[in-house]
């Protein structure tokens, strides 16, 4: 298990994003920690120069909707990249490994084999509890939503300079 944050990254190697335009889709189960999820990657984003009115905030009720929605964005939103922000914290029935399984299969089954080349960047958190949540919502560990912002910008420029 990480013992730093996580998120701590060089700005200087960050492209700038003042032309790039940005979807991001976020699961509103364990909204506590998605949501600050999403908040680490809007500010991020804007942070390297997207301009909020190219930022596109979409909600779905849990994990597994987040490969629907993405792919929907990838095809009908005009955006460079698709940020999915979700949370599944286990319990004591499988279901944790259905939706971790399904959901991880189903983004990169998008990156591999949608035709827009809009990358969708994966920004699950699969934790054994809460706590472990919260330590990579913004807590001691940092926050994914950051890490999946400065992913998002520099795939974009990955993709624009091919």
């Amino acid at each position: 298990m990480a013992t730093v944050n996580l998120s701590n990254y060089d700005p200087n190697q960050v492209p700038d994003a003042s032309d790039m335009k940005f979807g991001i889709v976020v699961s509103d189960w364990n909204s506590e920690v998605t949501h600050a999820l999403l908040q680490g990657a809007y500010d991020t984003l804007v942070k390297h120069g997207a301009e909020e009115s190219n930022i596109h905030v979409y909600h779905v009720p849990g994990s597994f909707e987040l490969v629907y929605a993405s792919k929907m964005l990838c095809e009908e939103v005009d955006v460079d990249a698709v940020i999915a922000l979700g949370c599944v914290v286990r319990g004591g029935t499988p279901h944790f490994d259905y939706v971790c399984q399904g959901t991880t299969y189903g983004l990169a089954k998008l990156n591999a084999e949608q035709s827009t080349d809009v990358p969708v960047i994966f920004g699950l958190l699969t934790t054994d509890d809460m706590q472990q949540a919260l330590d990579r919502a913004g807590g001691i560990h940092g926050n994914k939503g950051t890490e999946c912002a400065v992913t998002a910008i520099k795939m974009v420029d990955f993709s624009l300079n091919l």
